[in-house]
């Protein structure tokens, strides 16, 4: 916890602007941006939007270094897949995306640099600014990867590696409808030096009911207030993985859920 709050104050005494290499990436990010946000649709554009993500992908390659994830392909893809701002899926985190043959595996590779300056690009989406708060809140998971929102049912206490200066893994369901359900899917993060990691696992635990915390979603559905049906859900939900996140640690699927996020951790370079 003190490592990662620590760089969060690192990050945040540095200046507002990217550093010299990760703004060059930015200012050819953002250009490619503006030309394909004003294009007309056709086989052409198409090709072009392909060349240019190709083309951000090699310089991420070079910013971010050789990436070798367990059981991942060697190269990585632009993690940013659209450059037109209104498609879904529009701004996705900065860095180099490695994914599994059937996508239940996808992992992304980063520098602090772009993490930080991406998080200040989401702050009206509610992201978190702080690193350490960013990457325990659920909008670091819905807006890094995939189109999906996600939400967070619990931490998972993974040990750190000692290369690396802070780790988290969390426990979540994803979805585009009703995310209460049984999470399945984890996440773990880990900052070395000046690199992110990020892997996240779909259908990688079973987990089961907790009948206190049913309870409590009951309880809360069933008040009056507020008359909003939206708002009442969502209320109840907040509740409910409250009660999700300390319940979590004396279930009997837990343990298993750790060791799966630790295996992730492993998984990811040692450097």
């Amino acid at each position: 916890m003190r490592s990662l709050a620590l760089l969060c104050l690192l990050v945040l005494a540095a200046p507002g602007h990217a550093a010299a290499p990760e703004q060059h990436y930015l200012e050819l990010r953002d250009r490619y941006i503006a030309k394909f946000s004003k294009a007309k649709e056709s086989d052409e554009t198409s090709k072009q939007h392909d060349t240019a993500l190709k083309e951000l992908a090699g310089v991420l390659r070079g910013l971010v270094g050789p990436v070798a994830i367990k059981g991942l392909p060697a190269e990585g893809k632009s993690n940013v897949d659209t450059l037109f701002r209104d498609d879904v899926g529009f701004g996705h985190l900065d860095g180099l995306s490695f994914a599994s043959e059937d996508y239940r595996t996808q992992a992304v590779a980063t520098t602090t640099t772009l993490l930080g300056h991406w998080l200040r690009e989401h702050r009206e989406d509610g992201m978190p600014q702080e690193i350490a708060a960013a990457l325990r809140s659920d909008r670091f998971y819905h807006y890094a990867i995939q189109d999906a929102a996600f939400a967070k049912y619990a931490e998972l206490p993974v040990t750190k590696p000692a290369s690396a200066s802070a780790a988290v893994a969390v426990l979540g369901l994803r979805g585009n409808g009703d995310l209460k359900g049984l999470p399945s899917e984890i996440g773990v993060v880990a900052i070395q030096g000046g690199k992110v990691y990020f892997i996240a696992t779909s259908d990688a635990v079973k987990t089961a009911e907790i009948p206190a915390c049913e309870k409590v979603w009951k309880q809360m559905m069933a008040r009056k207030t507020p008359q909003d049906a939206m708002a009442r859900e969502d209320q109840a939900m907040d509740a409910y993985t409250k009660c999700f996140a300390k319940e979590a640690p004396s279930q009997s699927w837990f343990a298993a859920a750790v060791k799966k996020a630790q295996a992730q951790l492993d998984s990811l370079p040692a450097r």
